[in-house]
């Protein structure tokens, strides 16, 4: 997984068929996907329960480039080991979600996968101040985590710029997860983020047997993030 600072899409799979997502990570990828975001909530640190190791184990043979596996529970540390084990690329966990998140991050590392520190839309970017030099990857929530088709927050853009000019040209990627569509990708993307996680505004319109709208979504995101 190399570095580099150009737009990538990640479609988000809690919008895709749970009873098809071996089919719909292979058809996201062929459509011209980045990354396959993969949003794991445990009913207690979000209030939504979606899905664990075995679900990203199960769907690892079906992606070709990076499983982004986003992990929007607490506690973090115990499960670190067996998301890292189930083939994640990247591992985030928020800084809101315990009281070691340096801890956290380091175990990251050592189970050998990037670490991502993501930030809810509450939380400044001063929090995490001391903690870039530990991380790959800062994750911006731009809706309230727990549910997908949010409507997304504007005020977070200010946040994103404030993290660019904070990372400086260390290589670490920002995320932005949350209400991500053509309209909203190029505020984002001109504020310095270059992953853009998208969920609805990637599957709406598509589907296994029809996946061309899949990449006509991707493209249009795309598009407007590199406009």
């Amino acid at each position: 997984m190399s570095f580099d600072r150009s737009i990538k899409i990640a479609p988000s799979i809690l919008s895709a068929d749970f009873a098809n997502f071996g089919a719909e990570c292979e058809a996201i990828e062929a459509q011209g996907a980045d990354w396959v975001h993969v949003d794991v909530m445990d009913g207690h640190f979000v209030p939504n329960i979606t899905f664990g190791p075995a679900t990203c184990a199960a769907i690892r043979p079906h992606i070709k480039g990076v499983m982004d596996v986003h992990l929007m529970i607490a506690p973090v540390d115990p499960y670190i080991e067996a998301f890292a084990k189930a083939g994640a690329d990247v591992i985030t966990a928020h800084v809101e979600a315990g009281p070691h998140i340096h801890r956290t991050l380091q175990a990251i590392r050592g189970a050998g996968a990037k670490a991502g520190v993501a930030l809810n839309p509450g939380t400044p970017a001063s929090s995490i101040e001391h903690l870039l030099d530990m991380v790959d990857l800062v994750c911006v929530m731009t809706v309230n985590p727990g549910f997908g088709g949010q409507k997304f927050i504007h005020s977070q853009v200010d946040k994103v710029r404030q993290l660019r000019t904070m990372i400086g040209d260390r290589a670490i990627h920002i995320e932005i997860d949350g209400g991500v569509d053509p309209t909203t990708a190029p505020l984002v993307a001109a504020a310095g983020a270059d992953v853009l996680v998208a969920g609805s505004a990637v599957f709406r319109g598509g589907s296994v047997s029809d996946p061309a709208p899949y990449g006509e979504n991707i493209r249009a995101i795309r598009a407007a993030a590199q406009a």
